[in-house]
């Protein structure tokens, strides 16, 4: 593939544009996002964060971003009036709301467009915050009883182990779960996920899947690695989106998206 037909990179977030060792964007990450930019490649970020809680991190890059596939693509949108989203089904938010209240000490985190809350804290939620670092946000807390009832909920990550949570997803005939860290699992529509995301602004853009490069290193970057043209893991990924990827790079902090780049001759 030539590197004229790549029209557009989707970019994770923690552990691929920031380091879970310094928490902070390589320099010669941010060097390689000037230089797509001024090769009128457009770049995206593709996180599992709402767009409420990326700050902490996209205000340290002084690159601007074209748009955002957000809360593992159930929330689409960039800065000329695109939106496309996909909210959890009512019954099933309903159901994990009983299952919580039967298991009170089960912390989890509720993502609406612009707020992320918890319902509680515990020890597990302090030491997940501290591995973040200065890239963790703010954390609020809430009860997701009345506020789900008010506004949209696209997202909720219980703090569960996999075992528990194929229970608690077999509760929910519209909701599957994905992982990008191992003390939570994120809970989203069925159909939903990154690709589906990635989907929405090819559509809207009219760019074919082939003309894509994305870059992640988590569970939930899986589904984005196969679908693009060229999925790339950072050499610190974890195992299932490195079986995947048509390549693995360096890790964060040995400039792996830059040499990607350079690899595919994108840069």
């Amino acid at each position: 593939m030539a590197s004229t037909d790549i029209k557009a990179a989707f970019f994770d977030i923690d552990g691929t544009l920031t380091s879970f060792v310094t928490h902070v964007v390589p320099e010669s990450t941010i060097e390689a996002l000037r230089q797509l930019k001024a090769r009128d490649v457009r770049v995206f970020i593709c996180s599992g964060r709402a767009p409420s809680v990326m700050g902490v991190v996209l205000d340290t890059i002084p690159v601007e971003f074209d748009g955002i596939v957000g809360i593992n693509g159930q929330y689409c949108v960039d800065g000329n009036g695109f939106l496309e989203k996909e909210p959890l089904a009512k019954e099933d938010i309903a159901t994990v709301l009983d299952w919580l209240d039967g298991h009170p000490n089960v912390i989890s985190n509720f993502c609406e467009s612009d707020y992320v809350y918890f319902n509680h804290s515990n020890e597990t939620l302090a030491a997940t915050w501290r591995s973040l670092g200065k890239t963790a946000p703010k954390i609020y807390f809430d009860d997701p009883h009345e506020r789900t009832l008010r506004y949209e909920t696209f997202q909720i990550s219980p703090y569960i182990d996999e075992r528990t949570e194929a229970e608690l997803v077999s509760l929910c005939p519209h909701i599957r779960g994905t992982r990008w860290h191992p003390d939570f699992v994120d809970l989203i529509a069925a159909d939903g996920g990154k690709a589906k995301g990635i989907e929405r602004f090819l559509r809207h853009y009219g760019w074919d899947r082939e003309q894509t490069i994305s870059f992640g290193d988590g569970g939930n970057d899986v589904d984005m690695l196969e679908y693009t043209g060229i999925g790339v893991a950072m050499g610190n990924a974890t195992e299932a989106p490195k079986s995947v990827a048509d390549y693995v790079t360096d890790d964060v902090d040995h400039d792996g998206i830059m040499n990607a780049l350079k690899h595919f001759s994108i840069l």
